[in-house]
C-alpha cells in the first residue's frame, strides 16, 4: 500500500537511543489520510510520539467500510525500497500486482508479504466485483542494511501458523510466537499476530523480554495490560515484558507487533525507506525518470508521480519516550 500524503516529509527513524527499555503503556491516537477514492486509514505509525517498533516502520488501520456501492481500494502503480509490505484482512479481497509480475487476490487471514529490496513497483485494488465490507491493515517492515538491496519478490501464504489457549486463537503473520513459527521470510528478529480473543477471555500471551512491542486494536472492546484500546488505535509497551494480560469484554481482534529494536538509523519519506536524503531524492527521480522500479502490468490506469521532496525534513530523530 502507497503513503498517499502530497506533503509527505523525511522522517529520521530506528536507532536504540530512544527505545523504551522498560514496561511502558504509551496509547498512540491515529492521524487520518485518504487512501484514494474511497478509502481512509487510520495511520498509527510514523507516530509524533512513536516512531518504530522493533522493525515495524509502518501501520495504517482501515474499515470496516461498506463498499457495496463504490470502487473501494484504488491504489495505482506506486514504487517501493528498502523495506517490506504486509497485508492483512479481517474483511474483503484485495487484488496485488507487481513488477516481478506478481498477481494475487489476497483473502482474510492470508499473508501478502512484498520484499521490496532494491526496488519494486505495485498496485492494489479491490476485485470488480468484491465483497461489500473492506477491513484490515497495511504494514511495513524496514530492511536492515546486510539485506535492503535483495532482490525483489512476493510471497502469498494462505495457511498459517496458530498458537492457541482458552478463549485465543493468535494466528503468527510473521516471525514466531509460543512456538508457532510463519512461513513469511523475516530479516530481523520480529513478531506480528492476530489475535481473534472471545468475550469474557481473559489470558496471558508469552513475550519476549529483549523484544519492544505495541499491540494495535482491530475490532472490539479489550484491555490490554489493563488498558482499554479501542479500534483504530495502538498501544506501545515498551521492553522487558514476559508475558501481556488480555482482557477481551466482547469478541475482539487485535494485532500485536514487536521486534528487536531496530539498531540503524532510517530515513523514511513517501514509499521509500533509505539511509540518506540523498539516497531518497534519487530514488524519487529515478521512479520519475527511469525503468529501475519496474512496469506494473495489468492495471487500468496511471501510475503515481512522487510528490516533491521538501527542502529541510524533519528533524525528529529516533523516538519519543
Amino acid at each position: 500500500m502507497s503513503n498517499l500524503d502530497r506533503q509527505a516529509v523525511p522522517t529520521v527513524c530506528g536507532g536504540r537511543g530512544f527505545v523504551a527499555a522498560e514496561p511502558v503503556r504509551e496509547l498512540l491516537s491515529p492521524r487520518h489520510v485518504r487512501l484514494g477514492e474511497s478509502t481512509e486509514v487510520r495511520r498509527l505509525l510514523p507516530n509524533l510520539g512513536r516512531r518504530m517498533v522493533g522493525a515495524w516502520a509502518f501501520v495504517d488501520h482501515y474499515g470496516p467500510d461498506d463498499i457495496a456501492d463504490e470502487p473501494g481500494m484504488q491504489v495505482p502503480p506506486h514504487p517501493h525500497m528498502g523495506l517490506q509490505t504486509v497485508s492483512w484482512l479481517h474483511e474483503g479481497e484485495v487484488l496485488h500486482r507487481d513488477s516481478t509480475g506478481s498477481l494475487q487476490t489476497i483473502r482474510p487471514r492470508e499473508l501478502g508479504l512484498m520484499t521490496s529490496g532494491r526496488a519494486i513497483s505495485h498496485s492494489e485494488e479491490s476485485p470488480r466485483p468484491h465483497a461489500r465490507f473492506l477491513h484490515g491493515a497495511q504494514l511495513w517492515v524496514a530492511l536492515p542494511e546486510a539485506h535492503r538491496h535483495v532482490e525483489p519478490h512476493f510471497e502469498h501464504h494462505a495457511d498459517l501458523p496458530r498458537a492457541t489457549a482458552p478463549g485465543l486463537t493468535a494466528t503468527v503473520i510473521l516471525g514466531s510466537l509460543d512456538g508457532a513459527a510463519s512461513p513469511g521470510t523475516a530479516y530481523t528478529p520480529i513478531v506480528g499476530a492476530d489475535l481473534a480473543l472471545t468475550a469474557g477471555t481473559e489470558t496471558r500471551l508469552p513475550l519476549e523480554p529483549d523484544f519492544e512491542y505495541a499491540v494495535l486494536a482491530m475490532s472490539g472492546e479489550a484491555r490490554v495490560d489493563g488498558v482499554p484500546v479501542l479500534p483504530g488505535s495502538m498501544l506501545y509497551l515498551g521492553c522487558g515484558r514476559t508475558e501481556l494480560p488480555l482482557h477481551a469484554l466482547s469478541d475482539a481482534g487485535l494485532m500485536l507487533l514487536g521486534g528487536e529494536p531496530f539498531a540503524e538509523e532510517i530515513v523514511m519519506w513517501w514509499n521509500f525507506v533509505g539511509r540518506t536524503d540523498e539516497e531518497i531524492r534519487k530514488a524519487r527521480e529515478e521512479w520519475m525518470t527511469s525503468d529501475r522500479f519496474g512496469e506494473v502490468k495489468g492495471y487500468d490506469g496511471d501510475r503515481l508521480p512522487a510528490p516533491k521532496v521538501p527542502v529541510a525534513h524533519l528533524k525528529a530523530r529516533g523516538r519519543v519516550r
